[in-house]
């Protein structure tokens, strides 16, 4: 019934709720949804190799199949799940594969926040650009100033300190896609999510008409985006209580995931790896470099002496040198699999899109290694469910990161 399961962090969790109780907004921390584990069937073996022509025609109905038991190559019509960026094991089209997302903390789930995670405390958008690992700011809420302003290396501390009993950690680029291909099931919406295009950033809007063109960084008709302030409407983006706002829910209702299309571009834990494909490239800059030293380290030290956590908490992918390399993707991530893949023209820039709804599409290399998923206010059509560009892990004001829980 596209109906999804929700749970609350409380603040105050000496107090007890019972069955049809209301439980106040200022006790509700956090806002986290239940992906329950399942395996879908591959359509595209996402090996595309360069540029081409985007073709519309493959978007479709993902389908999926619920289930706790990992699919395997010695049972028909199913393979076993590679999870390895560039391979494919044993997979062919039309095979169901265990989506990887569900593999590495071995559970039959995740609980992946409902909204971008929020500053605690913050009343602008500019007091919500923090680059802090102090994981008490962190809130997952509708209607509160998302948390921008954050490298990579703490977004992910404060992620993983925030409730280690339920394996809390920072959103990884095959979690991302285990939401996009559920909402794109019989389970979900199944078509284009709404953006978020709220300019001052405020978690759960949605904008009135759907954006007809992309990156326009001038407000045209065909992108319109305004700043409100906390709970306002206004005449082209409107706030999470209005009713017409779950077009922008991964359910088109209520029980569903926001603020992944548009709201503000996601850091993903996942990133390259060095040219012997052995460690992760881990950022140009010492700042954020030193940001990975710490308690939280469980994976030890690197060849060039920092510290990076277990590989269970990011996905890495094969060296590349060329962003427009889709086939190291990792079957379920939601990124090469979107293809075929071509470029258009804005003005004086060109842009690279998938065939899903013509969503940005920019893999990592050398360069900048690190993913982002989803989109910005600015970025119009081109922000969406299947939307990911290349980054190099630093601090940017249009930069946030989503919480998932593991138990």
């Amino acid at each position: 019934n596209k109906r999804w399961a929700n749970a609350v962090i409380l603040e105050d969790e000496s107090i007890e709720y019972y069955a049809y109780d209301v439980i106040p907004e200022s006790n509700i921390e956090s806002y986290f949804v239940w992906i329950p584990k399942y395996s879908y069937q591959l359509w595209d073996l996402g090996e595309y190799q360069s540029l081409t022509t985007i073709d519309e025609s493959k978007v479709h109905e993902i389908a999926i199949r619920f289930g706790i038991e990992n699919t395997s190559d010695t049972k028909e019509g199913e393979c076993t799940t590679p999870g390895t960026s560039g391979t494919r094991g044993n997979c062919q089209v039309g095979d169901y594969m265990t989506h990887p997302a569900f593999l590495a903390f071995g559970t039959n789930g995740l609980w992946v926040g409902k909204f971008e995670s929020g500053y605690k405390g913050a009343t602008t958008t500019a007091s919500a650009q923090v680059n802090t690992s102090d994981s008490n700011k962190l809130q997952i809420k509708p209607n509160v100033y998302s948390w921008r302003g954050i490298q990579v290396a703490n977004a992910h501390q404060v992620s993983y300190n925030y409730k280690r009993e339920l394996e809390s950690h920072m959103m990884k680029n095959t979690e991302w896609g285990a939401v996009a291909y559920l909402q794109h099931s019989k389970y979900g919406s199944n078509g284009s999510v709404r953006i978020n295009n709220n300019a001052s950033y405020i978690t759960g809007y949605a904008s009135v008409k759907e954006p007809t063109c992309g990156n326009s960084y001038t407000n045209e008709t065909c992108n319109k985006y305004e700043s409100t302030s906390l709970g306002e409407d206004r005449s082209v983006t409107i706030n999470y209580k209005n009713p017409s706002s779950q077009v922008a829910s991964t359910t088109g209702n209520y029980t569903g995931i926001y603020d992944m299309s548009g709201g503000a571009w996601e850091h993903m834990m996942a990133v390259m790896l060095d040219a012997n494909n052995s460690n992760p490239l881990s950022g140009r800059n010492s700042t954020f470099n030193s940001g990975f030293n710490g308690p939280f380290s469980e994976g030890g030290s690197l060849s060039n002496g920092i510290n990076f956590p277990d590989s269970k908490y990011y996905d890495s992918y094969q060296y590349l040198t060329n962003y427009t390399i889709f086939n190291k993707r990792i079957l379920g991530d939601g990124t090469g699999e979107m293809g075929p893949f071509g470029e258009r023209r804005y003005g004086s820039q060109i842009r690279y899109f998938g065939s899903w709804y013509n969503d940005e599409s920019y893999f990592v290399e050398h360069r900048s290694e690190w993913f982002k998923r989803g989109g910005i206010h600015t970025s119009g059509s081109g922000a969406g469910m299947f939307a990911y560009l290349h980054e190099s892990g630093s601090e940017f004001i249009q930069y946030g990161f989503r919480t998932v829980l593991a138990i």
